[in-house]
């Protein structure tokens, strides 16, 4: 019983100890001061609406306004050519004969079953034929006259517009088979109409409200860099291609002194009339590497805010920018962008 008291005195004594050792804080010690805050010094100004002439750039291949590879419907031996290849052509101008063998034979037939039917209709007349026997007659005579007409169509074939002969691919005497000429279809000559020339350009599907037949373009081509063609939308295709989400637009270009030819390398800006839109200072816009993504910083208060954008058109050290996430007001970033990360705070400079 003892030593347990002894035990119990001597644990007692070393917490009261142990109590004593220990350092009090004092309770009215300043707490550590924190790190304060770098802002980034800037300069903004407000992003506001400008009118603008919108146009919309393209490239593409100068064409034909009409081209047609002549060939007859069958098979058979060239007896005459009257082109060759550069010449120019009026409608109804005779561009090559075929031979005339069959339809000689066709027209001599034709001239014969005239002169029965002529003779029958007075029989008819008279009483002394049926009207199934003359109908018999008359029909033959429907189909001869036919025949002879197609023969007479590609026989003789004639220039259905003005143009130039691009293409000559048989001469005098050849035998004319039906199949594809270097053109990849079935022909004897090539005719193009190039006065006036058009151009067909695939427009994104984001236009095709804003795309109406008439509206003017602007054509330029390399190899005259001090010359500008006055073109004008005459056909807009009425799909949408789900591949590529465009459309198809020609323009008609007037060629009068056929400097633009079939196959040239054009650029063609089409007007779209005046709109408001943003337009800031270029350096204001930054592009994120190893992308295409372009975006700028707005100010709201002392943070900044990042912007996805796209470039519109480019009005010297100005540039036109499109984004569903700005509008006109806000505090744009002009000047110490580029070290800034969205959320940063800034401290507007003036």
């Amino acid at each position: 019983m003892k030593r347990t008291i002894i035990y119990s005195m001597f644990f007692a004594g070393m917490i009261i100890i142990a109590g004593c050792g220990k350092t009090q804080k004092p309770a009215d010690a300043a707490a550590a001061p924190a790190e304060a805050v770098v802002k980034a010094p800037v300069k903004v100004q407000a992003i506001t609406k400008q009118k603008i002439a919108r146009t919309v750039d393209y490239t593409a291949t100068a064409e034909p306004f009409e081209e047609v590879n002549m060939a007859p419907a069958t098979p058979g031996r060239v007896e005459k050519i009257y082109v060759e290849v550069g010449d120019r052509v009026s409608k109804g101008d005779k561009l090559f004969m075929m031979d005339r063998t069959q339809l000689l034979t066709a027209r001599i037939q034709l001239a014969n079953q005239a002169k029965d039917l002529a003779r029958m209709d007075t029989l008819l007349k008279v009483g002394s034929l049926t009207q199934q026997q003359y109908d018999q007659m008359k029909a033959a005579y429907d189909v001869t006259k036919a025949n002879a007409d197609f023969l007479e169509e590609n026989t003789t074939m004639e220039a259905p517009f003005n143009g130039v002969i691009t293409g000559k691919y048989y001469e005098d005497g050849e035998l004319y088979s039906g199949s594809p000429a270097m053109t990849g279809k079935a022909a004897i000559i090539t005719l193009m109409q190039m006065d006036p020339m058009k151009v067909t350009v695939s427009i994104s599907e984001q236009q095709f409200p804003l795309i109406k037949n008439g509206m003017q373009a602007k054509i330029t081509a390399d190899v005259y860099s001090d010359r500008e063609y006055k073109g004008r939308i005459f056909r807009v295709h009425p799909t949408i291609n789900a591949a590529s989400r465009s459309f198809e637009t020609e323009i008609e270009i007037p060629n009068g002194d056929r400097s633009l030819r079939p196959g040239m390398f054009v650029r063609v800006a089409i007007d779209m009339g005046e709109i408001e839109s943003f337009v800031i200072p270029s350096n204001a816009v930054l592009l994120q590497e190893g992308t295409n993504d372009r975006y700028i910083f707005t100010v709201n208060g002392n943070t900044v805010t990042r912007h996805l954008v796209t470039l519109g058109k480019r009005f010297d050290d100005y540039v036109e920018i499109i984004s569903s996430e700005i509008k006109e007001g806000d505090s744009l970033v002009v000047e110490g962008q580029a070290r800034l990360s969205n959320g940063d705070t800034v401290e507007i400079v003036k």
